[in-house]
């Protein structure tokens, strides 16, 4: 199963959306260099969202929705990376990261900065954290591919 990666998304504030960049640094233990969730909480280092799951949710009406407004560092293409098992290693560009965590609650949307229907949010089970393992560069186009345990 491999994916590649649609964008890379960076936010200097928590709870706001994040910003198409064309490349970051991710470092270890900490997450993507500059942005606002890294250095925090050691399981969500970095979030993963698909550019499909984007999709399904304008499908059920919500408008306007483009990488990084859920809050994702990378906006990945052609991998259900949410299917996959925690634990799991993935080699995205230069940097290999570990998946840590898969879904969250939903903000009430009230509180929530994209006023998103929680009923069609399902990004809130489809979202991905992961701790990065190895640091390195990713950008615009990178392979995301599962490591296989020998």
């Amino acid at each position: 199963m491999n994916g590649v990666v649609l964008s890379v998304n960076i936010s200097e504030k928590k709870g706001v959306p994040k910003t198409p960049i064309s490349e970051g640094f991710f470092k270890k233990d900490f997450g993507l260099e500059g942005d606002g969730h890294a250095g925090g909480n050691p399981v969500r280092q970095v979030t993963l969202l698909s550019v499909e799951t984007i999709e399904e949710m304008s499908a059920l009406g919500i408008q306007g929705l483009k990488p990084g407004m859920i809050a994702e560092n990378i906006t990945t293409k052609g991998i259900e990376i949410y299917k996959l098992p925690i634990g799991t290693r993935l080699k995205i560009g230069e940097a290999i990261m570990e998946i840590s965590m898969i879904g969250k609650e939903c903000e009430k949307p009230e509180n929530c900065s994209l006023h998103i229907d929680v009923k069609k949010c399902i990004a809130k089970e489809r979202i991905v954290f992961v701790k990065v393992i190895e640091g390195g560069n990713i950008k615009l186009g990178d392979k995301i591919k599962v490591i296989e345990e020998e």
